[in-house]
């Protein structure tokens, strides 16, 4: 088995949109293709969403890199950052909030469970 691995969004793309019971604005469509999967706790690849906002809840650590397109994470202590195409973040367990997609958005990403 390789110890290297390409995240391209090269794997099956599942689209979705998000469920009615997050759902804060819009209609979005997600897409969702992952490159490479260990153990069911490491997942990698590409995601896309339409603009819209929905609420999350973190139980995995995920790293992120915007490809294209902007959002803004709106944490429930009323902290907001927002990020744009070539930023890079992570996001703790524990962050509870909202996800907006001000720009139809496609980035890269580490999913990882403890």
């Amino acid at each position: 088995m390789t110890k290297l691995h390409a995240v391209r969004g090269a794997g099956a793309t599942e689209e979705a949109p998000i469920a009615a019971d997050r759902l804060v604005e819009g209609a979005p469509m997600t897409r969702t293709s992952v490159d490479y999967e260990r153990n069911e706790k490491i997942y990698a690849g590409e995601w896309s969403a339409d603009v819209g906002a929905w609420r999350v809840k973190y139980e995995e650590w995920e790293f992120c890199h915007l490809l294209e397109g902007a959002c803004e994470l709106v944490g429930d202590d009323g902290e907001t950052q927002r990020y744009a195409a070539g930023d890079s973040f992570i996001i703790e367990p524990g962050f509870t909030g909202v996800w907006r997609v001000t720009a139809p958005m496609k980035k890269r990403f580490v999913i990882r469970y403890d």
